[in-house]
């Protein structure tokens, strides 16, 4: 027999001491045998005091009332001065919130997907300078919760109100922790006559040291864009007070604006306690070709790497990691199933700026030396390191050599061409027009099988002929007879990226082509619908263009941004289990 555990403490009938656990608890139980957390009021039995004070729990719980002690009211609202959206796309965005929940609820397989098209219009609304509405600023910041991909672009739109809202709703935390969209310098500090404030301070060093982190992580890198040197020093003045996980985020900031004149920060953060932080210091160094930090890597590369009179690659990798070498970002310990001397030796290639090569090997150009081979099985390891250079010091000439012609065949297995085992990244260091190009031609060689991320990192919207060269490949997979499944990425991708304009080109492959009996049954009709969707998708986009493009002569100020309704930067790919890889994009580049 369970003995009877003490009965917990009473309290009046509806008093909102007695919490909703407790009474649910004494409900299931039965009052006999658990004594209610209520105390009846005469002539009242225990099982009626304890639905009383249910009742009253309920009402409170339904009016979401929360006892507690009065708080002072809010601060009013920040004011937001950018231009209110047009009325049709207000509406626009109300649609695109609502469907948000449930894409495609409802609505026949051929119909646009509304939540897939919620990243670009955010891009493109953001890129005419427009405010979000007050009355769906809750639904924005839901959204923003519930995709992380969403959440720069809607916190932009949002502004300074929708920071102010989020800290009334825990919900909402996440816009105060970072990420917080692209902030601007405040008005006092953005021109030559900023002033300091009554404490001596200017606002914007009064926002870095009181601000919210989100609010510093936005202001850190706008001041960095509007003054690389003034941002470099706001950064400085309180560098040693920072935590380490900030530290990181601060300094990753840099990137975009880096320049010569950050080196002896940088030179400073090689001896940070953080070890995050001082590998990400030696990265932006190495970005540097001109920094002593690469002048040092060059040097040990120097004394592995050298060309012998046969015009052969000779290597003998380094054989310890000092600590200078560490010092200099070189990580020690290699991952599983990588030799040390490897390890180490890629690193020092990777930061070795690449223009050294020509200089020591007799003003050879990028692709002669790629083309030189490398003596007692180094080549691998040689090539995979000038890739990654090449992507770090954004080379278009050394990405073009190791790439190659788009038409060969890349060699299959651990055979391939380390710059055929990621070729995106390496397309990301080429001019915009010249990487649309050669995945154009690659998918007119070998297909989409292989394509889906070469197609992520392709600017929006996709440049002839490469819009070109991915229908026709859809078309020739529709004339194949099979199931269109099998490609739901690559249609994913060109419903957010061709170009709105092409819609009516297209038209003519929404029609059911003739079966024969090499075909799937019913392949051609989902091939019809697929293609209908498609049309239908881009002729919306270009509806939401117009929509969100407004009168006159162009806003002062306005930010510049994806063209022609592109996709916002890191939203989702298609859906589906594709051939082509389907997956994540890639980080680089524009996504879509």
């Amino acid at each position: 027999m369970t003995p009877r555990t003490a009965p917990p403490a009473t309290h009046p009938a509806g008093s909102p001491d007695a919490s909703w656990d407790d009474l649910v608890a004494a409900a299931l139980l039965g009052t006999e045998r658990r004594t209610p957390p209520v105390t009846p009021r005469p002539g009242q039995d225990a099982a009626a005091a304890l639905l009383d004070a249910a009742a009253l729990s309920t009402v409170r719980r339904r009016a979401g009332l929360r006892p507690a002690p009065a708080r002072p009211a809010p601060a009013p609202a920040p004011a937001d001065p950018r231009p209110a959206l047009p009325p049709p796309a207000r509406s626009r965005l109300a649609m695109l919130l609502a469907d948000r929940s449930a894409p495609g609820r409802g609505s026949p397989r051929s119909a646009p997907d509304l939540a897939e098209l919620l990243p670009q219009w955010l891009a493109l609304a953001n890129h005419h300078g427009y405010r979000a509405p007050d009355a769906l600023l809750p639904a924005l910041l839901d959204a923003a919760r519930a995709r992380t991909d969403l959440r720069p672009e809607a916190l932009t739109l949002g502004g300074p109100r929708a920071l102010w809202l989020a800290r009334l709703n825990g919900e909402w935390k996440f816009a105060l922790r970072g990420g917080a969209g692209r902030a601007t310098l405040p008005p006092e500090d953005a021109g030559p006559a900023a002033g300091p404030g009554s404490d001596g301070r200017s606002d914007t060093q009064r926002l870095w040291e009181e601000g919210l982190f989100a609010e510093r992580v936005s202001l850190l890198a706008a001041a960095r864009h509007h003054d690389p040197a003034a941002g470099l020093a706001l950064l400085s003045g309180t560098w040693s007070t920072e935590r380490a996980e900030d530290r990181l985020m601060f300094l990753d900031s840099l990137r975009d604006d880096l320049s010569p004149s950050d080196e002896p920060f940088l030179e400073q953060a090689l001896s940070d306690r953080s070890r995050n932080v001082r590998a990400t210091a030696a990265e932006l160094l190495s970005a540097l070709p001109g920094s002593a930090l690469a002048a040092r890597m060059a040097g040990r590369t120097r004394g592995c790497v050298s060309l012998t009179g046969a015009g052969r690659i000779a290597v003998e990798a380094p054989g310890a990691c000092d600590s200078a070498m560490q010092r200099d970002g070189i990580v020690p310990k290699p991952p599983s199933g990588r030799g040390e001397r490897s390890w180490w030796l890629g690193q020092l290639v990777e930061a070795t700026p690449l223009d050294r090569w020509t200089e020591w090997f007799g003003g050879l150009d990028a692709a002669a030396i790629v083309a030189l081979p490398v003596a007692d099985g180094w080549q691998a390891d040689l090539h995979a390191a000038w890739c990654r250079a090449a992507v770090r010091q954004r080379s278009a000439e050394w990405s073009r050599a190791l790439l190659g012609a788009p038409a060969l065949p890349p060699s299959p297995g651990d055979a391939a061409p380390a710059a055929w085992r990621d070729p995106a990244r390496l397309l990301s260091a080429l001019p915009p027009g010249e990487r649309a190009g050669w995945v154009a031609e690659f998918i007119a060689s070998h297909g989409l099988s292989d394509a889906f991320r070469l197609l992520g990192v392709c600017a929006v919207p996709w440049a002839e002929p490469l819009g070109r060269a991915v229908v026709d490949a859809l078309d020739i997979a529709r004339d194949a007879g099979s199931y269109p499944w099998s490609f739901s990425g690559v249609m994913g991708l060109a419903e957010r990226c061709l170009d709105p304009g092409q819609a009516d080109r297209l038209e003519v492959l929404t029609a059911i082509p003739d079966e024969d009996e090499d075909t799937a049954p019913g392949a051609g009709g989902y091939w019809s619908e697929a293609f209908q969707r498609l049309v239908g998708t881009l002729r919306l986009r270009e509806t939401i263009r117009a929509e969100l493009t407004p009168p006159g002569p162009p806003m002062i100020g306005r930010r510049t941004g994806p063209a022609g309704g592109g996709c916002a930067r890191g939203s989702r790919p298609g859906t589906g289990g594709e051939q082509q890889g389907a997956g994540p994009a890639p980080p680089v580049g524009t996504r879509c």
